[in-house]
């Protein structure tokens, strides 16, 4: 069974559904970028693009919402298209700030999973906001895409800095630190230590 959507209204529901976290994944921060420098607000309060994802600018490209292998699809059929932006391999994602690309590692791991998935209605107006993440290569896990609302949006938008953003959903690095440990050299023909040394060494 397709799983319900959940609509994202607060920064306590972003922290709780798991989105972009734990370390290094970037979907926290590509959508604070997103919030803050892709998104407009006028005098009336209306949203509106800020960037355009049918230029291909900051690694947009088209998302096909086709069926998947258990003939689902991840989001509602629309009649405007879809654009993807985070990955960080696509062309014109060097454009993004490097925040969001520094610790991506080129590896097998989770560093460059996430993605924001938006509907372009022309005139710089949008429709709903998704975030998502892959669960292998080729598909993304729809029990891991939620609708984020536009005061959540909002709400991502007045904070004043990144840190300030990432401390309050609970986005941390993990933290690197020096011990020391004596080690006790072995003679090759005794059990007997024959000599200790202090030696410095990082643990996670």
């Amino acid at each position: 069974m397709k799983p319900m959507l959940q609509k994202l209204t607060t920064i306590s529901q972003l922290e709780d559904c798991g989105f972009g976290q734990p370390w290094p994944r970037h979907g926290l921060k590509l959508l604070y970028w997103f919030a803050k420098d892709c998104i407009w607000i006028n005098d009336d309060d209306d949203m509106f693009l800020a960037c355009d994802p049918t230029k291909g600018d900051f690694g947009f490209h088209t998302f096909e919402n086709r069926y998947t292998k258990s003939k689902r699809k991840l989001l509602p059929d629309v009649q405007f298209p879809y654009y993807m932006l985070g990955n960080l391999n696509s062309s014109g994602a060097d454009m993004l700030p490097n925040y969001i690309k520094k610790h991506k590692t080129g590896q097998q791991d989770d560093s460059n999973t996430d993605r924001i998935i938006v509907t372009a209605h022309g005139e710089w107006r949008f429709g709903k906001i998704y975030v998502t993440t892959h669960k292998d290569q080729s598909s993304f896990d729809p029990y891991a895409t939620f609708h984020i609302s536009r005061s959540l949006l909002k709400n991502i938008k007045s904070f004043q800095n990144l840190e300030d953003f990432l401390q309050t959903v609970g986005y941390q690095k993990p933290h690197f630190q020096m011990a020391m440990v004596r080690i006790s050299e072995v003679s090759e023909y005794t059990d007997t230590p024959s000599r200790k040394c202090d030696c410095s060494c990082t643990i996670l």
